[in-house]
């Protein structure tokens, strides 16, 4: 079950309050007199409160499995065959590279798309300079 997801108030009216802007949604507590969210008025969104949190069984996972957390190569080589994977931040370089061991351990990864990264990649030119072979083409 996914968890609920609760905001401040007036997120979908201003910019500085998360429109269009996903980090700056989080939730801060209504605290004015009048305020209809803190006096829990219908059809207002709901506020945090006791009985909202998830089973504790369930709590953290995907599937049924706790996802992993990879940075590098040597973290993703460790993992058991059909685990889940959370992607580090990393270049193009290193994620071809995982791409490769993804592939032969059957790991499902949960915020990246693969498919889509390949595409992207296929339809990019590969250049090959270096500050050697620059320095060359201008003495010619």
């Amino acid at each position: 079950m996914r968890s609920k997801t609760f905001l401040r108030r007036n997120t979908r009216e201003y910019s500085r309050l998360g429109k269009g802007r996903a980090k700056l949604k989080k939730w801060r507590r209504p605290k004015g007199r009048d305020n209809k969210m803190r006096l829990k008025e219908k059809g207002k969104p709901r506020t945090v409160e006791i009985g909202y949190k998830q089973d504790s069984k369930t709590r953290g996972k995907i599937d049924g499995k706790i996802p992993q957390q990879v940075q590098n190569i040597e973290e993703m080589k460790k993992l058991a065959n059909g685990s889940l994977v959370i992607l580090g931040r990393m270049g193009t370089k290193k994620k071809l590279e995982m791409m490769k061991i993804i592939q032969e351990k059957d790991l499902k990864v949960v915020n990246f798309s693969f498919g889509l990264f390949d595409k992207k990649q296929k339809n990019k030119p590969i250049k090959e300079t270096s500050k050697n072979n620059k320095s060359m083409e201008k003495k010619k």
